[in-house]
């Protein structure tokens, strides 16, 4: 019995090997074809990467940079977002972005929001839902440490020191739990996507007899606020809100 648990153990870790490799492997090759700037070449390994369940920052800054050669400025404009959402503080894909989005025609000015929820934002999005779910493990075991000391020790002054610093320590471990939590949530339901048609009539209804109310032309982002059928509700960062078909819009 335990001669079969091995084997079929090193048949799972030879496959997952093997699979990891297929993947770097393909990985490299897209590298490649980016380098010798055959750049639908490159953005096929990358998708079919994608496809394949792999995702990190690096392979979506990959992947918008090969799309803005081929100037499919939309879809540059998409994976920038995605590999933003991965990694928030990455200068060279914030860049990118901005420069990719000047080539976008509507130039909207998003409406001011409440200053907490714009510095919760802010803070949430300083680091990944990774490194705020390190932070926080970390700050946890620290405080288990500075909660025994303060225990243990019999000095008023030293007990008193460690009283402090494991409030303090409890703080960090909450708040990096909660902005891990709100990150990963940000991350799998942010609502957000591009205009995919060059360009749209937004409608009053989720049809086309409704009224006409503004267009909008592609690359421009929107929020998702529901869809009824074949049409979904959208907001724009200005306040602005209509339907328009779901098949002209693509989710981030």
């Amino acid at each position: 019995m335990t001669k079969k648990i091995l084997f079929f153990a090193t048949l799972i870790f030879i496959f997952l090997n093997s699979f990891g490799s297929s993947l770097e492997d393909s990985l490299q090759a897209g590298n490649a074809f980016y380098s010798r700037e055959k750049f639908e070449d490159a953005i096929r390994v990358y998708e079919y990467v994608i496809e394949q369940g792999y995702e990190a920052p690096e392979l979506y800054y990959n992947l918008g940079n090969a799309y803005f050669k081929s100037h499919k400025v939309t879809y540059s404009i998409l994976n920038y977002e995605k590999a933003l959402l991965l990694d928030p503080r990455n200068e060279d894909t914030q860049y990118n972005l901005d420069l990719a989005k000047s080539f976008v025609i509507d130039k909207i000015e998003p409406v001011p929001g409440f200053i907490l929820s714009e510095w919760h934002y802010v803070f949430v999005n300083l680091f990944s839902s990774n490194v705020w779910a390190i932070l926080s493990i970390s700050s946890f075991v620290l405080l288990l440490l500075s909660l025994s000391l303060y225990l243990y020790l019999r000095q008023y002054g030293v007990k008193k020191l460690f009283f402090w610093l494991s409030v303090l320590l409890l703080y960090l471990t909450v708040s990096s739990f909660v902005f891990s939590y709100h990150h990963r949530r940000l991350l799998l339901n942010h609502g957000t996507a591009l205009v995919l048609s060059p360009s749209v009539t937004v409608e009053s209804s989720p049809d086309h007899s409704g009224t006409d109310l503004f267009l909008i032309h592609e690359g421009t982002k929107i929020t998702v606020k529901e869809s009824v059928g074949d049409w979904t509700k959208i907001r724009l960062s200005d306040g602005k809100e209509g339907w328009v078909p779901t098949e002209s819009i693509i989710r981030i």
